[in-house]
């Protein structure tokens, strides 16, 4: 009995202690671990191979030798600019609290650790943003502007879920004033105008207007990630619907149905209609980046909204393409563009972007064009017309060949009319 006591007493104190090291959950969390459902289908997608931002990659091997550009980077900052090298220090060290609340895991690093990485980070990505926008600032010694295509081996590790920085301590480090950077055309400078440019320098499918971009400015943007979701979704986008049927047909079933793809002229992905028979969807190119984006695009809004347009637009695309036959007639009709090498490669890449992703069956945003995608698709009537004109008139050739057999057969039966109708004379 003795005993039993003692062993309560001390499982009572370990679990007390460790319950009162436990720090208070913050509500600015914004920055995720992928979760394992998404991370299984591609790993390297979500891991940067460069260079790492924040905490969660810090320190790895392969990723080390950025950390010298990184300082070289902050030494040129503060050799330009009016701000100390303590004055940054002491902004980050009083928001170190929020800085940890905004990680979904708890950081183990002390203050020392934790302050140096998001100082540091935080100036050679504001470093990286100004010498983009400003080539002035350039140096010819600079070894990632200056070797060809560095900087574009960058920019991806830049858009890593797990690669981010929030927001806020990026804009409260860089001040156009203290910084020495005007835009010299009277326009407001930002994060969000420099970034946008960065990465439209390099992402073909984005087609912000200015007008977008001044509302995306004054939105709660938490960080790079974020801010590519608001670039790519509709902000004033309509409300989703319910699943009659989780079965959409395929692009080749659709083909088959008589459907006709055409692409739309629009810089919104998500500007599809189906219309009289007629599917429209805005142009996309895909390439090994554009997989990278949008996967951590969506597993942002898996892990930080119980709702994604981007999920369900990559749901959507999914369900077009099954096979190598889908996506040959996607990029026929001009709807995709790629760098890959093959079909099966392409289909291979888009049928897994949704390997894990989960969408609300009660507010799909493609509800209604499934459920029409569907209807028309099981109309007998559509089919057998379609495949008159795919079989049997779709070159001058078959056009003449059941012609002459359609004549061929009037003949026959105007012949056996007239020898019945002479025999019965």
């Amino acid at each position: 009995m003795e005993e039993n006591n003692h062993v309560i007493i001390e499982v009572e104190a370990w679990m007390t202690k460790e319950i009162e090291k436990l720090g208070v959950l913050s509500s600015s969390c914004c920055i995720y671990r992928v979760p394992d459902r998404l991370r299984s289908a591609k790993e390297t997608a979500y891991t940067p191979k460069i260079v790492s931002i924040g905490p969660l990659h810090h320190g790895k091997e392969g990723l080390k030798p950025m950390e010298e550009h990184k300082k070289r980077y902050l030494q040129d900052f503060l050799r330009r600019t009016n701000v100390s090298l303590k004055d940054c220090v002491k902004i980050v060290k009083e928001r170190e609290e929020r800085l940890r609340g905004c990680y979904e895991q708890t950081i183990e690093l002390s203050s020392k650790e934790f302050v140096q990485i998001i100082v540091l980070d935080t100036i050679f990505i504001i470093e990286v943003l100004v010498r983009f926008h400003f080539p002035q600032f350039l140096h010819e010694s600079d070894r990632l502007f200056n070797r060809p295509w560095m900087l574009w081996d960058i920019v991806p590790d830049l858009l890593l879920l797990e690669n981010q920085l929030p927001l806020f301590i990026i804009e409260e480090l860089f001040d156009p004033h203290k910084t020495s950077v005007t835009s010299g055309y009277g326009e407001r400078l930002s994060i969000v105008n420099i970034f946008y440019r960065l990465v439209n320098k390099s992402l073909v499918n984005l087609d912000v207007t200015a007008d977008k971009l001044e509302k995306i400015s004054c939105l709660n943007v938490e960080h790079f990630v974020h801010l590519l979701l608001y670039l790519y979704i509709p902000l004033d986008a309509r409300p989703g619907g319910k699943f009659k049927t989780v079965n959409t047909p395929s692009m080749t079933q659709l083909y088959r149905a008589g459907v006709r793809f055409k692409f739309e002229l629009s810089g919104n992905l998500f500007d599809i209609h189906f219309t009289n028979g007629v599917l429209k969807i805005p142009k996309l190119t895909i390439d090994a980046m554009t997989d990278t984006l949008i996967r951590n695009i969506v597993a942002f809004e898996q892990c930080h909204f119980m709702h994604g347009c981007l999920s369900d637009y990559v749901v959507f695309m999914v369900r077009l393409v099954n096979t190598p036959n889908d996506v040959d007639l996607l990029v026929a009709n001009g709807i995709v563009e790629t760098t890959l090498s093959d079909s099966s490669e392409l289909s291979c890449m888009i049928s897994k972007l949704a390997a894990g992703v989960f969408v609300r069956s009660d507010g799909f945003y493609f509800a209604s064009i499934c459920e029409d995608l569907n209807v028309y698709c099981t109309t007998s009537w559509h089919k057998w017309k379609a495949n008159l004109k795919q079989n049997y008139f779709n070159t001058p050739w078959t056009i003449i060949s059941v012609v002459a057999a359609v004549f061929l057969i009037l003949l026959t039966i105007i012949q056996a009319v007239c020898s019945i109708i002479s025999v019965i004379n």
